[in-house]
């Protein structure tokens, strides 16, 4: 290693810094894990720096056909629009950094996208979270501020998965010509997702420690694509939504969704999805400032139920209550959900709602649970 730089200080003294390699790995894993900014966000994006909520570090990745075999990815991010950004990090004294260390992070890749769901990240950093004596949901409106709630935040992060819509990135001390190619041809031909490196050199003189981080692997053509990907989200609304979901389905599907719309409307609120590809809404209310999404209709044909989300709030976070609501989402002939489902968001296709009386039973069901919560 060779180069410095210069510190300028108070009384006038010219400090020089000369570059130093880190003692080992674990030490700039754990920076990053303590200081995320690190990640030089606002060298990633100009007109909007990301910022990074830390999910977990040393986070496993199921893979293999049984999905019991595991990787470890040592960092998992998410960005404010929740947008999953994977990170490696090897030394430059490391070999493997050369080409080993992408087929690696391709590998990461392909099984998060493939295996992971929303339901088991948000529980890790529930977990992390719980280690620390802190509230994931807290931390979570912390970092999002007034744009969303968590649990759109959430279903935001779930949609960019599906969607391969994720981040890989490279990170060393020091990243050499051939992985800057490497990153930089996959940064091109990878779109959605975005693959990039950082360098984060470490510069010490006296007592006194600088760390410099440098992104490689954009181009112009990347930045303008990335750019246009970002203002192309869609804002759905009620025509979109049906258009878009008679394209894709059945006609008693279609109607399905537009008797528990009518029926949403006048009972709830409504928040609209805003994915490059596929509508949603959601009904929720807000109940003592808390807000309790009911399930999610999507274009593809599918009603989730939010057995999840309601484990995080009271009257549901009662098993019980969860496991009463499940009884009778399975009394409706053609669902049958486990009942280890309420611990996650399992779906129900609106081609099983095909008569008027399964539709009344479901919103029934749903007219049970808004008194419940109501009650509370």
């Amino acid at each position: 290693m060779s180069g410095g730089i210069y510190l300028l200080q108070h009384d006038g003294k010219l400090l020089e810094m000369r570059e130093q390699p880190y003692d080992n790995e674990n030490i700039l894993q754990k920076l990053l894990a303590d200081y995320p900014n690190l990640l030089a966000g606002d060298l990633i994006d100009h007109d909007a720096p990301r910022r990074w909520l830390l999910i977990r570090r040393e986070i496993a990745v199921p893979s293999g056909e049984d999905k019991k075999s595991l990787l470890s990815l040592d960092h998992l991010f998410l960005d404010q629009d929740a947008v999953p950004t994977l990170v490696e990090v090897k030394r430059s004294s490391d070999v493997r950094l050369r080409r080993e260390v992408v087929g690696q992070m391709l590998d990461y890749a392909a099984n998060a996208v493939a295996n992971w769901s929303i339901e088991e990240i948000r529980g890790r950093y529930a977990a992390a979270c719980e280690a620390d004596n802190l509230d994931p949901d807290f931390e979570i409106q912390t970092f999002i501020g007034d744009n969303m709630t968590a649990d759109e935040f959430w279903q935001k992060a779930e949609e960019n998965l599906r969607t391969g819509k994720i981040r890989l990135l490279f990170v060393a001390d020091e990243i050499p010509m051939d992985l800057r190619r490497i990153v930089e041809f996959l940064n091109r031909q990878m779109h959605p997702a975005e693959v990039l490196a950082v360098e984060i050199k470490q510069y010490s003189g006296e007592s006194v420690k600088t760390l410099v981080p440098r992104v490689y692997g954009q181009t112009v053509e990347t930045q303008e694509k990335s750019r246009k990907a970002s203002t192309t989200r869609k804002q759905w609304d009620e025509e979109s939504f049906f258009l878009e979901l008679a394209n894709r389905t059945d006609k008693q599907s279609v109607k399905a969704a537009q008797f528990i719309l009518e029926w949403a409307k006048s009972k709830t609120l409504i928040w609209w999805g805003k994915g490059a590809r596929t509508g949603s809404f959601v009904p929720y209310i807000l109940h003592k400032d808390i807000s309790h999404p009911l399930f999610a209709v999507y274009t593809y044909s599918k009603l989730e139920i939010y057995f999840y989300w309601y484990a995080y709030k009271p009257p549901f976070d009662d098993e019980a209550k969860r496991l009463l609501l499940l009884e009778k989402l399975n009394n409706i002939d053609g669902v049958k959900i486990p009942k280890q489902a309420i611990a996650k968001r399992p779906s129900i296709s609106l081609s099983i709602l095909n008569t008027r009386e399964k539709i009344d039973q479901f919103l029934a069901i749903f007219d049970w649970f808004l008194d419940v919560v109501k009650k509370t």
